[in-house]
């Protein structure tokens, strides 16, 4: 969920600002952007050339910096158009209640009143100032205006005291922010089951049977729905693809049966299941233990059936939004109807390996969607990120009605 915001993060003087250097490297590895507001106090406690190492921007402390002797303007009102959320932290007791009475003595807290964007505070103090009356009616009063708390931890403090009033830690505030942002999203506390990339069947230690899928329309599958509030579980073949999202859980098989197992044990509890991997028909009926060595004349290779992974899905559903893939040279159209009825589908997507552009190796697709009712919509080339939200616009407008 945190992929391709902009992010500005406020830190303010306490000690749970050194935190804030692994907070930065987690955004970062989210797939963040981020920009950095320090107040004069913080600076005591973390380096702003750490974190602007850190965060590959430069730190701001001031309304102007003053540099080989001219005088630049760091714009607040800029600052808050820019980010696509912010948050605060560690927030002090001192930059709070500024925050919930409009002060505004410093950059972090203009930029605070400039921002138009959802806004996070965690709060970080000793035991007794968190526990104070005045303190609980500014959190009161912020959240009320809107913004969103991080609750503060309970734990060992600065003072030695043990309590509540500790930041949250890096990891549970990346976690919470997430967990918020995918709240209203279409696809909000649903299991989606996406299924990515070929399979390798080995023939001895060296060799396999397989085919050219590079699994990146699963991918891009699994990332949009992401985006969209799913919990996403992404099983693939093996692929030269990875990816860094809390909301996907990554499940790397090679072999076709290692696929038909993590499927059917993660197939009851999803919402919508697609089938987007390329998955091998047959395997060797004998798997060498040796690499073959070459000898005189033909070699042949006694084959038998894989599991048929979605025609077992298929056969199981009940309560499951079931998405098909087809891959198809000839008698597109009629093929594809036919797998869509045969492993009864609610869905199938339709690409050609003979139009241009389309089926693997390339960025981009063509695809048709058709539905059970062999509705069929048509769309044009497109990169595959973006075939990818045209068949969950399709799937999203179904499973509502």
């Amino acid at each position: 969920m945190l992929s391709g915001k902009n992010i500005l993060l406020g830190i303010t003087g306490g000690i749970a600002a050194y935190k804030t250097t692994f907070l930065t490297r987690l955004l970062i590895k989210a797939g963040a952007s981020v920009k950095i507001v320090l107040t004069e106090s913080a600076s005591s406690f973390v380096s702003p050339l750490t974190l602007s190492t850190l965060s590959k921007n430069p730190v701001l402390m001031d309304f102007t910096n003053e540099e080989d002797g001219s005088l630049s303007w760091n714009n607040h009102v800029e600052l808050g158009l820019w980010a696509d959320l912010m948050v605060v932290a560690p927030a002090t007791a001192n930059t709070l209640s500024k925050m919930a009475h409009g002060t505004c003595d410093n950059l972090l807290l203009a930029t605070y009143l400039s921002a138009k964007c959802p806004v996070y505070f965690a709060p970080a103090m000793d035991l007794d100032m968190y526990k104070h009356p005045s303190t609980k009616a500014t959190l009161d009063t912020l959240v009320s205006f809107g913004n969103k708390m991080i609750p503060a931890e309970c734990g060992e403090l600065a003072s030695g005291l043990h309590g509540e009033g500790r930041m949250a830690e890096p990891e549970t505030i990346c976690t919470f922010i997430s967990e918020d942002l995918k709240k209203g999203r279409p696809l909000y506390g649903k299991k989606v089951l996406i299924t990515a990339g070929p399979t390798h069947e080995p023939i001895d230690p060296v060799r396999f049977l397989g085919n050219r899928s590079s699994g990146t329309m699963g991918f891009e599958l699994a990332k949009t729905a992401a985006n969209l509030g799913a919990d996403v579980v992404l099983i693939t073949g093996p692929t030269a693809l990875s990816l860094s999202d809390s909301n996907i859980d990554l499940v790397r098989v090679e072999t076709a049966q290692e696929m038909y197992e993590a499927c059917l044990a993660h197939f009851p509890s999803a919402i919508v299941v697609i089938a987007a991997a390329a998955v091998a028909d047959y395997r060797p009926k004998q798997i060498h233990k040796e690499k073959m060595k070459k000898k005189e004349g033909d070699l042949l290779l006694e084959l038998e059936r894989n599991p048929d992974i979605l025609l077992s899905m298929g056969q199981k559903k009940k309560h499951q939004f079931l998405v098909g893939f087809a891959l198809e040279t000839e008698n597109e159209l009629e093929n594809a109807k036919g797998k869509l009825k045969r492993k009864n589908l609610d869905a199938i997507v339709l690409n050609s390996l003979n139009e241009t552009g389309a089926g693997f190796g390339p960025g981009t697709n063509k695809v048709s969607f058709i539905d059970k009712n062999l509705d069929i919509k048509t769309f044009d080339l497109k990169t595959k990120p973006e075939v990818a939200g045209d068949i969950w616009e399709e799937i999203i407008g179904r499973i509502h009605v």
